[in-house]
């Protein structure tokens, strides 16, 4: 499991709460554009053959929660809106270095950090929340993460040496740190 350093502010769920339909529509937006990048990775490393076989299940398990999101927005009589920039996602992957086998490596790590601020901030949501559906489901995609989050970094240690790990994880760790204390703090997932 990847632990993260900056822990998101108490402020960014008051941010949520305020604004949840945008949050919707951005959760949305993520849960579509992870499964993308799932896809992505399996058809670029496709000579990994358990890496292909992980990111297809990945990629159908966002696209459900992508699902989910667009159930929950029209229930609310909303439609999906365009997708916004993540400049949090944007930032991470431009540490990617442009090697196959580093990037490969970065590309893992960068997946698995992502889904580690997910774990967190799902999770201060779902114990913000009030008991009821909007609570479970929220419940439920903050342990999806987790599986995810700990998917990633198992697939680098499949691949790559401990040491390599934890010397790139640890510099992408600091990275995503100072990035998460500059952003603003807005109604949205990163």
């Amino acid at each position: 499991m990847i632990r993260l350093i900056a822990q998101t502010p108490d402020s960014w769920v008051e941010a949520v709460l305020t604004s949840f339909n945008t949050f919707l529509n951005d959760h949305a937006a993520a849960e579509k554009k992870a499964s993308g990048m799932a896809m992505s990775m399996a058809l670029h490393f496709r000579d990994r053959e358990r890496l292909v076989t992980e990111m297809i299940d990945l990629s159908i398990e966002e696209m459900t929660h992508f699902r989910e999101c667009v159930r929950l927005l029209h229930e609310r009589g909303l439609k999906l809106l365009p997708d916004e920039k993540d400049e949090y996602v944007n930032e991470l992957r431009s540490q990617v270095r442009t090697t196959r086998e580093e990037g490969f490596l970065d590309r893992l790590l960068v997946g698995g950090i992502i889904e580690a601020r997910g774990v967190e901030r799902f999770g201060m949501l779902a114990k913000a929340l009030p008991k009821g559906d909007l609570k479970s489901f929220y419940e439920a995609i903050t342990r999806s993460e987790e599986r995810h989050n700990g998917l990633f970094l198992e697939l680098a240690r499949e691949y790559f040496a401990d040491e390599e790990i934890q010397e790139r994880l640890q510099e992408l760790l600091e990275f995503e740190a100072e990035l998460v204390e500059r952003l603003p703090i807005r109604p949205y997932l990163h």
